[in-house]
């Protein structure tokens, strides 16, 4: 293959991936865009493969492999389990860099050039950090390993010293090109991205998954440096500039800054609790029952459903459409307010109700949510807390004061689907619960969902 075939072919992959990502910041072209940038990366791998002339076999075992491993789990992952799912990916993402870039290293090593060494040491420091620290964000999620924030004396000192230290060791690797301290500045890379999570709470994972999103991208631009290979830079920096994006767009959503998400070991772990309307606030909370909520919801003009992780844990999206699908055939008009951090993960709503064909006009961003819940006559609460908190509006003493919330307390009637009064991520207490148009519908969600929509045949 010629260079100027081989350029261009790579300048077509670039444009896919470009285009392709920005059609995934729609619902409506997701699908399509996901598609393009698939084609792109398929383009860039067989360029590669040809000019690089490595032995077919080997590559078409992995193919075969990896593509069944990936066929079974989207077969097999909830999309309860997606968020550990692309905290997988971010890790492995971070390790195949990190290991092609250390093969370099190996392989060439004392004779690169000042700029391939820089390469393969961000390579290298940055794939390890992301590796261990999706892995631990993997843990958290899936309960392996507690939610809450791990802190202990002296936490961020340890941190600073160990970034000290790897700061000593690249520039030791970058003097000599010698193995120690090359190898020693990985093996602590790895317990840094350990360090750097576990003072992370629940409430803050779709910030972390982001930024390691971007990591993982960071550390596949400095490979594609390291090799040579245009495609892989472009790519690595189009994930790497989306994910700091995604992850500021995170931080403004919950009006905190990057350092407070990293360093506040803010968050709790417990979000379920046992069932029932008991509460240690010594408030007294209205419980309400399927009847008389789908009264209320049948001779609405306007519903607003607000989607949370009950929601998914539930898995109860279709048993929502088919809900409002009984509610729209009497002329009730549906829609639904999605927070940007409601969920696991970055749009973790909108992919679940995606996934029950809700339509695409129905789904509201924060502030068009916020400006229609004035004139909402019914609010349905699905498994959301944190987001729908009135303290981070009305009380300057809550540690989630200033984040920008959903209004539903604004509205005629709040119906809070729930479990328990169990605090949220945050590990807070919700005085939306206790307000007196607020009533309380203690079940799990899908259940709930389908015996309103059952008592609404009634109405």
């Amino acid at each position: 293959m010629t260079v100027d075939i081989q350029a261009l072919l790579y300048l077509i992959a670039a444009a896919a991936f470009i285009i392709g990502l920005k059609r995934l910041s729609g619902p409506r072209t997701a699908r399509s865009g996901n598609r393009i940038a698939a084609i792109g990366m398929l383009i860039a791998i067989v360029v590669t493969l040809i000019d690089q002339q490595v032995e077919w076999q080997w590559i078409a075992v992995g193919v075969i492999v990896g593509s069944a491993i990936g066929a079974l789990l989207a077969l097999r992952v909830k999309m309860t389990e997606m968020p550990q799912l692309v905290a997988a990916f971010n890790g492995f993402g971070g390790l195949a860099s990190a290991l092609v870039a250390g093969a370099e290293f190996i392989n060439q090593a004392p004779t690169l050039s000042t700029e391939t060494v820089v390469a393969v040491i961000l390579s290298v420091l940055v794939g390890a950090v992301t590796f261990t620290g999706s892995f631990v964000a993997y843990a958290k999620l899936q309960g392996i390993m507690t939610g809450a924030p791990v802190t202990y004396k002296g936490q961020q000192i340890v941190n600073i010293l160990i970034v000290l230290s790897l700061i000593g060791l690249a520039i030791w690797t970058g003097i000599g090109q010698v193995p120690f301290p090359f190898w020693l500045g990985g093996a602590i890379a790895l317990v840094l991205g350990i360090l750097y999570v576990i003072p992370i709470g629940g409430a803050d994972m779709p910030v972390v998954i982001a930024l390691l999103n971007s990591f993982s991208g960071i550390a596949a631009a400095m490979t594609g440096f390291v090799i040579s290979n245009s495609a892989l830079i472009i790519g690595g920096a189009l994930v790497g500039a989306s994910g700091v994006i995604l992850t500021r767009m995170m931080c403004v959503a919950m009006n905190r800054s990057l350092a407070n998400v990293l360093f506040g070991a803010f968050g709790s772990a417990d979000s379920t609790g046992s069932a029932g309307p008991a509460s240690d606030s010594g408030k007294t909370a209205r419980s309400t029952t399927a009847d008389d909520v789908a009264i209320a919801l049948g001779y609405a003009r306007q519903v607003v459903v607000v989607p949370g992780y009950g929601l998914a844990v539930a898995q109860a999206q279709h048993a929502m459409r088919e809900l409002a699908n009984r509610l729209e055939a009497r002329g009730v008009k549906v829609s639904y307010g999605i927070h940007p951090v409601a969920g696991r993960m970055p749009g973790h709503m909108n992919v679940l109700l995606a996934e029950a064909d809700v339509p695409y006009d129905a789904l509201l961003d924060l502030d068009a949510a916020n400006s229609l819940l004035e004139r909402t006559d019914v609010v349905l609460v699905v498994g959301a807390n944190d987001v729908v908190n009135p303290s981070a509006r009305d009380d300057s003493t809550s540690p989630i004061y200033g984040m920008p919330i959903l209004n539903v307390d604004h509205a005629t009637t709040v119906v809070v689907i729930k479990r328990s009064l169990s605090a949220g991520f945050a590990g807070l207490d919700n005085p939306l619960f206790y307000m007196p148009g607020t009533s309380m519908l203690f079940a799990d969600a899908k259940k709930a969902l389908t015996d309103l929509e059952r008592a609404l045949a009634d109405v």
